[in-house]
């Protein structure tokens, strides 16, 4: 036995709360008959809002029905009732202008998901409650002893998207502190208003720290006028602000996200560029890092864990359907150990299977098989 399994054998247990030691963040291919019902009420003016929630309804049970028989401990919504995983939230917040995002076709015929137009026209405020509902349909279907989590978009979205000049100058002469102050509370009254509907799990997807650790990306930041070494330490701030106001009892994760449109990625690089300020300065609870391929570099980042953290590693792709071996995650979570406490970590699938209504390109079985593959690699890991 060596030094590894010893340690497997006397430290783990896996864990009764969130982040799970075998969890997932969250989206999951549309059924055929959810995409038609879209179709027939936002392109074809067919049915009506609440005809179409019923098939929400009846999809969102179906997935919950999911997860539970995979065995999962955290469940999601799959994301059903949205077609792209930040627009749909950020469009309404008071004082937010979306734009819908395109697709450009990439030299090699895959699509790329051009970037969205976020612009922040006026006072960013919390107008209404967008996730209570679809929460408390969550919940009510989710069984006793499993916990129900939401996904948002991470707030940092509102500004890296168009930087300075995205941001209205007549709302926020200065951007510090009143425009990050107006975001984290508008985000802070959100996240209230779902602890009391008894959410105790959310997740903020985030592209942007990622998309830092790209020097294309990087460059991009520079050319419109923002310090690429310096964003990391602001978004730290700024999440810190949202940490603030996070209610008593709620676990709150980040997820970071290369690009995860029909199985294409739009950023690579290695986590270094954004770890301290990401794994020491953040006062989250967790961090999901995709670690699928070797486009996340190597584990050395980890090492800027604080105590009483979470990193879940996405070691398992959701990109494509080619199945990975049990061994060779348990080798690569010995090689993630080697920078942060076994204690301190846990597995999941890099990313969702379906960021937006479009899917990856994956067998809908795959995701079974997948997250099978998680929870029994976790449970001989860590039990």
């Amino acid at each position: 036995m060596n030094q590894f399994s010893q340690t497997l054998d006397y430290h783990m247990t896996l864990r009764t709360q969130p982040p799970f030691r075998a969890d997932h963040v969250g989206s999951f291919l549309r059924p055929k008959y959810l995409l038609d019902a879209r179709e027939q009420f936002f392109v074809k003016k067919e049915i009506s809002a609440e005809q179409l929630r019923a098939v929400e309804d009846r999809a969102i049970t179906e997935i919950v029905n999911f997860q539970q028989d995979v065995g999962l401990q955290s469940i999601t919504d799959g994301e059903f009732r949205r077609t792209y995983f930040h627009i749909d939230f950020l469009a309404q917040l008071g004082g937010v202008k979306t734009d819908i995002p395109v697709t450009v076709l990439r030299p090699d015929g895959t699509e790329e998901l051009a970037p969205p137009v976020i612009r922040v026209i006026d006072k960013v405020r919390h107008a209404k409650n967008i996730q209570l509902a679809d929460f408390e349909y969550l919940k009510s279907q989710v069984a006793a002893g499993l916990t129900p989590k939401v996904t948002i978009p991470s707030p940092t979205m509102l500004h890296f998207r168009g930087g300075r000049a995205g941001i209205s100058r007549e709302a926020y002469p200065e951007l510090d502190p009143t425009f990050y102050d107006d975001v984290a509370k508008a985000y802070g009254q959100e996240l209230q208003s779902l602890a009391d509907a008894g959410c105790t799990y959310v997740q903020m997807d985030d592209t942007n720290l990622a998309y830092l650790c790209d020097e294309k990306m990087r460059e991009a930041a520079r050319l419109r006028g923002d310090d690429p070494n310096e964003l990391p330490h602001r978004y730290a701030a700024f999440i810190n602000k949202v940490v603030a106001h996070k209610p008593a009892g709620m676990t709150l994760a980040m997820h970071l996200c290369r690009g995860n449109f029909k199985s294409t990625h739009a950023a690579a690089g290695n986590y270094e560029p954004v770890a301290e300020a990401l794994l020491s300065e953040m006062n989250l609870d967790a961090f999901f890092l995709e670690y699928d391929d070797e486009r996340s570099g190597d584990f050395r980042p980890l090492r800027f864990l604080s105590k009483g953290k979470i990193v879940v590693l996405g070691l398992v792709t959701t990109k494509f359907g080619e199945m990975e071996s049990k061994d060779a995650l348990k080798r690569r979570i010995e090689e993630a150990a080697k920078y942060a406490p076994l204690d301190q970590l846990a597995l999941s699938p890099q990313c969702g299977f379906s960021s937006t209504v479009h899917g990856n390109n994956i067998a809908v079985e795959a995701q079974r098989t997948k997250l099978r593959l998680v929870i029994e690699t976790a449970q001989e890991v860590w039990s």
